[in-house]
């Protein structure tokens, strides 16, 4: 075993998107009594810890991600003695429990901006970026993730505010010790209620450039993540969050970091460096730019992440979340071969370094969901997109093809408990629509067959747990035929060989060694199936 046994790097993570996972009430929202129902489930399937996306009070432009009260429920969720009988109960099922933490920026409804806002001289106003007009234009050319400029104009006080998400998520400005006291004090109070830890959303993004300079190339609006992404001081200030709160907790901490490099994930997860447990993964997620459908391209980003960040760092893995396809849809096939690529990745997922992170309805194959016209969406990046396409003039239909094929809401749609009308998700209208297919893929589905992906989860999950390797081993690269990944979990008390056909054709592959589980229930001795996985001891 390499180094000590540590909970977070043996735990999986469960994320748990509480508007979709379960309605309790009939309002189409699921909420926090929704969850407190469904914990046996997840405990049956094997999981440590439960992550939830924001549950804070909030306007809900970005889904929770724009918050106004750090330290109050949202009431479509429930209150805040629902959430600590959720602590409760979970604690009590041995299942640990984390906050998606959104500190970046904040609503424009929360009482920081609103006070920000009245004048130059409110004492609120350093808490946010506010910057003189330039030539009577925005400051600097930055474009936002959900908007053409990453500025908005104050009419009342003749500045401009910073905003890399939407006009309603005003960034904090964390070069002033005010707000990260503040972001302590809060991490503080909810630690003290008994959390288990924090995801930190964008955290990678809440230093900017000295100067805010111009991004670099033509244009009026250029998006380039170059001047507020992993800036030095970005690790200061995680430093000095550690020290004030983290370092005296034993809790687990995920960090949103776009755009990391193997070594920006350890700068930020190395055990020395005092800054967060781990950072996520995401290069491999990148399905449409960067991974495609290729093998290869799969197999040489995650060898890379698993060969220089052992011994030296951590990373949370995930293939799916609420901002990501999923996988199954996009690198695997939901259709002839969704259970068999289901399986798949649970096996790539859960026998790689790192932390696994499900995303609710993984374990039971969900694949995306696909609406048909743009008011069905919700995702604000999707229908601001769609709307500034459409508004400069660009083709309805193009544009709506193009969002849709990339809309967050993909993966968001309610969870699909069982066969019935709505899924079994709610007794009312559900806030987004329902996938279509819920009628066959269902959890009730997965718990009545014992073959199912739910079942291979549970095993898969039980093997991890059993198997030091597979947790702390040293990752190794198998040569294998290129539809074909193939490698060695080392440790000190034995090794594993995983193979995996990532393809739609049968390979020839001889493997030798015990077979410990396997996608397949018949699998050929030299030979893999499309999408078949299977683990050996050597």
């Amino acid at each position: 075993m390499s180094g000590n046994s540590v909970w977070w790097k043996e735990a999986i993570v469960y994320q748990v998107y509480p508007k979709s996972f379960y309605d309790s009430d009939g309002d189409g929202i699921g909420d926090l009594p929704g969850i407190i129902a469904k914990l046996d489930v997840l405990q049956q399937l094997g999981v440590d810890v439960i992550w939830l996306n924001p549950v804070y009070v909030s306007p809900e432009v970005d889904n929770g991600y724009d918050i106004s009260d750090y330290q109050a429920i949202n009431p479509k969720f429930g209150t805040m003695a629902d959430f600590e009988h959720l602590l409760a109960e979970a604690h009590r099922r041995g299942l640990r429990v984390i906050m998606d933490l959104v500190v970046n920026h904040t609503s424009d409804q929360h009482e920081w901006f609103h006070e920000s806002r009245t004048t130059r001289e409110n004492a609120y106003r350093d808490y946010f970026i506010w910057r003189d007009p330039v030539n009577g234009r925005e400051p600097n050319n930055w474009a936002g993730h959900f908007t053409q400029s990453a500025w908005s104009f104050d009419d009342a006080t003749g500045q401009y505010y910073l905003h890399i998400f939407s006009p309603q998520q005003p960034d904090l400005n964390w070069e002033n010790p005010a707000v990260r006291q503040e972001v302590q004090r809060i991490m503080a109070w909810w630690l003290a209620k008994g959390i288990d830890g924090f995801r930190l959303d964008a955290i990678n993004l809440i230093a900017k450039a000295p100067g805010l300079p111009d991004n670099r190339g033509d244009g009026r609006y250029i998006f380039s993540i170059e001047n507020f992404c992993n800036q030095p001081r970005f690790h200061d200030y995680l430093r000095e969050m550690n020290h004030a709160v983290l370092a005296q907790q034993d809790v687990l901490t995920v960090g949103e970091c776009a755009a990391l490099t193997v070594d920006d994930a350890i700068a930020v997860s190395a055990p020395d460096r005092h800054e967060l447990n781990m950072a996520f993964l995401f290069e491999h997620t990148d399905y449409y730019n960067t991974v495609g459908k290729d093998p290869q391209k799969l197999k040489e980003i995650l060898t890379r992440w698993q060969v220089g960040l052992h011994g030296r760092g951590w990373v949370g893995l995930a293939f799916n979340n609420h901002d990501q396809p999923r996988v199954v849809s996009c690198f695997g096939d939901d259709t002839r071969y969704r259970e068999e690529s289901a399986k798949l990745f649970a096996t790539l997922l859960l026998t790689l370094e790192g932390t696994p992170f499900l995303f609710q309805g993984e374990e039971i194959g969900m694949t995306n969901a696909v609406y048909a016209t743009i008011e069905e969406y919700n995702d604000v990046g999707t229908v601001n997109l769609y709307r500034e396409q459409v508004a400069a003039g660009a083709d309805p239909q193009v544009v709506f093809e193009r969002v849709r094929a990339t809309s967050r809401d993909r993966g968001r749609s309610p969870y699909q408990w069982d066969g019935s009308a709505d899924a079994g998700f709610t007794t009312g209208i559900p806030w987004i629509g329902v996938n279509p297919n819920h009628v066959a893929v269902n959890l009730q589905e997965n718990l009545d067959d014992p073959d199912s992906i739910f079942h291979y989860y549970r095993r898969m999950i039980a093997l991890r747990k059993a198997t030091p390797a597979l947790v702390y081993g040293r990752f190794e690269a198998v040569p294998a035929p290129d539809a074909l990944f193939v490698y060695r979990r080392i440790g000190d008390e034995g090794s594993c060989l995983v193979v995996l056909n990532l393809s739609e054709e049968s390979v020839e592959f001889a493997a030798e060694g015990t077979l410990l589980i396997g996608t397949h229930a018949q699998p050929e001795k030299n030979r893999l199936q499309p999408y078949e996985a299977r683990v050996y001891r050597e």
